[in-house]
């Protein structure tokens, strides 16, 4: 079977805890933070960091204990105050690590811990059992519509020292292809529920389908500086948690912010 088959069996129970939802996709969504938190943190050690292990692993594990309890996202801004405070005391404690040992470590919970964390707290809001589709739409979506015209009409090369494949073509018809393919997500679930107007659909696809492009670039930057070209192989055909879920951590950032402070909800 190809591996990318394999590879999609694997997934797939992200999707029964989708479904799932509340504290199963929380408790989901920890475990995944932290594999993910291990690949990036093996991906830096190549150039010589000593990421703080198991400070970032605790951190992470009290931050989706805090959502649990705390499901609207206001302790966000406290929790990473603290965590600064305490990963910056760790230089002074042990000389061996140095202050860019704290900031990367500190880099890892940010990008990954609380990015991930914005799926289950799109989820725990009102109609978040289907806004929370919205994060996989608007990436895949953008991804795949982004491949078909990249090959079709891509010419000029969009970040050919970041990403060589990618065109500014496939860039644009991924983010408009996003647009459209969520309009039309909306329309059938608005059909059903009464969430929010449609044109916030298709702002939303619009504003992921460019956001979730730089997550995929940020992630082939991070990987083109330590010299990898996966950030594992845990997901045969697709790479590591991040290789799969690049684009979709940035996507949950961008739709947790405009339902929460356009939309209201």
């Amino acid at each position: 079977m190809n591996n990318r088959y394999i590879g999609a069996l694997l997934i797939s129970p992200f999707f029964i805890f989708i479904f799932l939802g509340g504290n199963y996709l929380a408790v989901f969504i920890m475990l995944i933070s932290l594999i993910g938190i291990h690949e990036y943190f093996n991906a830096i050690k190549a150039k010589g960091f000593k990421p703080l292990f198991l400070i970032s692993y605790v951190a992470t594990v009290i931050y989706y204990v805090l959502l649990l309890f705390n499901r609207n996202g206001e302790h966000i801004g406290s929790f990473l105050v603290i965590l600064t405070l305490v990963l910056l005391c760790i230089p002074v404690i042990n000389i061996k690590f140095t202050f860019v040992d704290s900031a990367l470590s500190l880099l890892a919970v940010l990008y990954v811990c609380i990015f991930f964390s914005f799926i289950p707290l799109i989820n725990f809001k009102v109609g978040g059992n289907v806004l929370v589709w919205l994060v996989f739409i608007t990436s895949w979506g953008c991804d795949v519509v982004a491949y078909y015209c990249g090959r079709a009409f891509g010419k000029r090369k969009l970040c050919p020292k970041v990403s060589p494949k990618k065109t500014i073509e496939g860039s644009i018809g991924g983010a408009l292809g996003a647009a459209i393919i969520t309009l039309l997500f909306g329309i059938f679930m608005e059909g059903k529920f009464h969430i929010m107007g449609l044109a916030h659909y298709a702002i939303i696809g619009l504003l992921c389908g460019v956001v979730s492009q730089f997550g995929d670039l940020v992630a082939s930057s991070i990987k083109r500086y330590v010299g990898i070209k996966d950030y594992s192989h845990l997901i045969p055909g697709h790479g590591g948690i991040l290789d799969r879920f690049d684009s979709i951590i940035f996507s949950s950032v961008v739709i947790y912010y405009y339902l929460t402070i356009i939309v209201n909800i």
